[in-house]
């Protein structure tokens, strides 16, 4: 007789993910017409996450119900078109979902042998990125959290390379005893920068500062007089400001000396600036330099976390990088030979799938959509009789509402209305809050629904 017993449907373990993307889509689907920031509320209900951890597993759609239920209503909303602080971008929506498929391959990109697919998309990531840039194309791209690693690696690579033009051997003698690196930087650098310098044993007393004019950019002439090792590094685009350095006079007047000079370039957002024909030109002789450090979850919008360090010097970057044991595979191109992790998440994954998404138009539209704004809010600023503190020359704005004390209290109450998100920054010694338009989600009409939200809150 045929068996009448019931049929029993296996669950898999992975049927939540179903879940999870739905989760997801609501959350982006609805992210536009959400607060900016959490209500007190939401922040004050994330203290139900603190209780004692369990003896016994939970259901994993039970771990994410309860992540969504107290977790979501306190995420602020940077994926959203009305983040402007921080110069934080948003992933578009392509990247995305190839960030989440990646994610559930579990991939470490840390050798060809452990992951031959991610391993070949870096690679073609890291073409298309020196392209679009137009860096030199012997470059090696490595991918790494942020432009903070990218400039700890790219100046590590930098001391090591200028030691050994002057017979010091640092794989073999570390710094005890090496000769003196001088750095120079402008007065307008951005603190991580200075933090890769103190991870790489390069203390403060090693930098020389160059004063900046009125938009922070570096003063060429007044360049310091070069004698020694030593590695000059320009900015493109100044945290607050936008603004530039004149990269092709730095680095021209840098080789003029006899001395070893390495030149590096902190782009965390400013040298996507490349890409948008309008605004290539603020980038003249950025190629000069011998690394570029940047970040890739900023104006390229991938999903966090994703930077790239670029070196000129391919070999020296590998030799710096380059992690060796008897089970490791060996050869050039792996990713553990041009970042300092191990184990790593192959993001150059992310930066594949964004620019894949975007083509080059969509990049460039993008970039270029992003300045027109900031100018829009700029042009309605001064409109209203406040006082935009800068030239408007990318995407960042600084708006002062009158003395210290007043513009504090509107960026208080802007970002406490929830409409948008602007934070507050000091420039030139005088207190603004700083718009940043980097997603490729803002549209105009978020750029004035935030402009009256904060106009009216100024003038109030």
């Amino acid at each position: 007789m045929p068996c009448r017993c019931a049929v029993v449907k296996m669950i898999s373990p992975y049927d939540v993910l179903a879940d999870v993307a739905e989760r997801s889509r609501r959350y982006l689907a609805s992210i536009g017409e959400r607060r900016v920031f959490p209500t007190p509320d939401a922040i004050a209900a994330l203290a139900n996450f603190d209780v004692p951890l369990q003896d016994e597993p939970l259901p994993p759609e039970a771990v994410v119900a309860e992540l969504d239920r107290w977790g979501t209503p306190a995420a602020t909303a940077n994926a959203g078109p009305r983040y402007f602080g921080f110069v934080n971008g948003s992933a578009v929506p392509g990247a995305l979902a190839a960030h989440l498929l990646a994610t559930a391959w579990e991939q470490n990109g840390a050798f060809r042998e452990m992951s031959p697919g991610s391993h070949f998309l870096e690679r073609i990531a890291s073409g298309w990125v020196l392209e679009l840039l137009r860096l030199p194309p012997e470059s090696a791209v490595g991918f790494v959290t942020g432009t903070t690693v990218g400039d700890a690696t790219c100046l590590a690579t930098a001391r090591d390379a200028l030691l050994a033009r002057v017979g010091w051997n640092t794989f073999e003698h570390g710094l005890f005893g090496a000769p003196p690196i001088t750095v120079i930087v402008g007065d307008e650098a951005h603190s991580t920068l200075f933090k890769a310098l103190q991870l790489i044993g390069l203390g403060k007393k090693r930098v020389v500062t160059v004063p900046s004019d009125a938009q922070g950019r570096m003063r060429a002439e007044a360049l310091p007089r070069i004698s020694g090792p030593t590695i000059l590094c320009a900015q493109a685009g100044n945290v607050n400001s936008g603004s530039f350095d004149p990269f092709r006079e730095i680095f021209t007047r840098a080789h003029e000396s006899d001395a070893p000079v390495w030149g590096h370039v902190d782009g965390a957002f400013g040298l996507w600036g490349r890409v948008a024909p309008a605004r290539a030109h603020l980038l003249d002789g950025v190629e000069l330099a011998d690394s570029w450090a940047t970040d890739g979850h900023k104006w390229l919008n991938t999903p966090y976390d994703c930077g790239m360090a670029i070196v000129r010097d391919a070999a020296a970057l590998q030799k710096t990088m380059t992690l060796r044991a008897e089970y490791l595979p060996t050869g050039e191109g792996h990713g553990s030979e041009v970042t300092p992790e191990g184990s790593r998440r192959p993001r150059g994954v992310d930066a594949w799938a964004t620019l894949r998404s975007l083509g080059r138009n969509g990049l460039a539209d993008m970039v270029e959509r992003n300045c027109r704004q900031a100018q829009r809010f700029a042009d309605a600023f001064t409109a209203a009789g406040f006082t935009v503190l800068n030239d408007v020359v990318v995407n960042q704005v600084l708006v002062s509402f009158g003395d210290d004390a007043r513009t504090r209290a509107v960026v208080a109450a802007v970002q406490a209305d929830g409409t948008c998100w602007c934070g507050p920054t000091v420039w030139k010694g005088t207190t603004a809050m700083r718009v940043s338009v980097i997603s490729w989600a803002t549209t105009d009409d978020d750029v004035d629904r935030s402009l009256d939200a904060i106009v009216r809150i100024a003038r109030g």
